[in-house]
């Protein structure tokens, strides 16, 4: 049987690259069979910065099921993620591991299918729907923070199920009522499949898991679209019903459907990654807490009021501070393509069918573009600093064509976030809280982040 994820049910996918042919660029083939699979899993930067000092900034490695290079640095992020030249595929980068998970959505699309989509698509973020999901998104917010006080909690589990009931007015504009613990556990076991080193649905397995998840939420949202092609609802999914191509067709029922599923995971659980980064380091920063807290009490907001649309491009501190936390903690680590024709990079030939990978994570934190770059400090993000650094040298939301889709709606949602918490609490970390993180497929503390939110005043 040939799975979606593999080369033989892709047969317009190049021919994978013979690891012989890359042994004139420097690297290890690890273990035989999973190559450097464990080490990379277990501890992505680590491994990332032995490769470094041993092979520098262009090596090969083998693991994840093929051999593969690695370009690090603002430079290769350029070259990769703006791709002038339509040499990199983000479909076959990504379809390997995400194929029987996330097919057909955004991220594994290509060239002029993927313009004509995300062109469809967009229709769900331009302004009058943003201005709608803002009071959706304060109500909410306002609703399930008022009763965080003086409560133990850990952060990053609160801020799952809150994003997920957000994520369900916003995008789907339903409640999800006693199905929310099964659609959160679907989305988990998806994300978590995407990078299990088993890679077919084997009983027992996560990737087991991880399409049966696929299979459920599929069919949750295709029993919904008739009734969203015909309504007026003005959530991201009754928009994506109602929009048409170029010809003025409308989307496919499973195209609506794939779209959907991916785009929920993203909005669900990058968000809950970012937002989760910067309240730790908000926590450990109690200066940057207070900055951020005398902006937001500046705008004058009292008990009843949210924060209005129109008002969010006043914050600014909040937004250097935001970018900050993504650079120090960027919710995708690394970015994978495979090249669809022979590039030279660096002085070394990489050969057409090679799969490349870019890392935000690593360039987020090399000394060049970020001095001191272990310190949080979002003034890096004011204008003049921002300027005079490599633009590609800050990546979190990607780049080019695929720079993400839902970005203004994450700055968004952590905008009225920050605001709705900082108003009412001081944030207060548990020792230790938040030390260790898992960084692969998506980053999350391991202990939640154990904190109290203080009442202020």
């Amino acid at each position: 049987m040939a799975y979606a994820h593999t080369y033989q049910a892709n047969p317009h996918w190049l021919p994978r690259q013979p690891g012989r042919d890359l042994r004139h660029i420097p690297g290890e083939d690890g273990l035989p069979l999973i190559g450097n699979t464990l080490e990379m899993l277990r501890d992505p930067a680590a491994f990332g910065k032995r490769m470094v000092a041993r092979y520098g900034a262009i090596y090969r490695n083998n693991g994840l099921g093929g051999s593969m290079v690695t370009l690090l640095g603002a430079e290769a992020n350029e070259l990769v993620l703006f791709d002038r030249e339509r040499i990199f595929s983000s479909e076959q980068g990504w379809g390997p591991l995400l194929n029987l998970l996330f097919p057909r959505g955004l991220m594994l699309m290509d060239f002029d299918k993927h313009r004509a989509d995300r062109r469809t698509l967009s229709v769900a973020f331009k302004p009058e729907p943003m201005r709608h999901y803002a009071e959706g998104l304060n109500r909410g917010v306002a609703r399930a923070v008022s009763g965080w006080a003086n409560k133990p909690m850990r952060f990053y589990d609160a801020i799952k199920a809150l994003t997920l009931d957000l994520a369900a007015e916003s995008f789907l504009g339903m409640e999800l009522g006693d199905d929310a613990k099964r659609i959160n556990q679907a989305f988990v076991d998806e994300v978590q499949a995407s990078v299990s080193p088993i890679r077919i649905p084997l009983p027992g397995s996560k990737m087991r898991k991880g399409t049966m998840a696929r299979a459920y939420l599929i069919d949750l949202f295709k029993r919904e679209i008739p009734k969203r092609r015909e309504g007026d609802g003005q959530d991201f999914f009754s928009h994506f019903c109602r929009a048409t191509d170029e010809a003025g067709q409308p989307l496919s029922d499973d195209a609506i459907a794939d779209h959907m599923n991916f785009l929920m995971m993203a909005a669900h659980d990058t968000i809950t990654s970012s937002a989760t980064s910067l309240i730790m380091l908000l926590g450990r920063n109690a200066e940057w807490q207070d900055k951020l807290r005398d902006e937001v009490m500046a705008l004058g907001l009292n008990d009843d009021d949210g924060l209005a649309h129109g008002q969010l491009d006043r914050l600014t501190l909040t937004d250097y501070a935001f970018r900050e936390a993504l650079r120090i903690m960027p919710p995708v680590p690394s970015l994978p393509r495979r090249a669809l024709k022979a590039f030279e990079f660096g002085g070394y030939t990489i050969p057409a069918g090679t799969s490349v990978g870019v890392s935000p994570a690593y360039t987020h934190h090399m000394p060049e573009h970020w001095p001191e770059p272990e310190k949080f400090d979002p003034m890096r993000f004011a204008p003049d600093v921002a300027r005079a650094r490599h633009k590609y040298a800050w990546v979190p939301f990607g780049g080019g064509a695929h720079m993400c889709l839902g970005l203004r709606f994450a700055e968004m949602q952590t905008r009225i976030l920050v605001a709705q918490l900082l108003r009412r609490y001081r944030i207060e970390l548990d020792e230790g809280s938040g030390k260790d993180w898992q960084a692969w497929p998506i980053p999350r503390p391991t202990d939640g982040l154990p904190l109290k939110f203080v009442p202020i005043g």
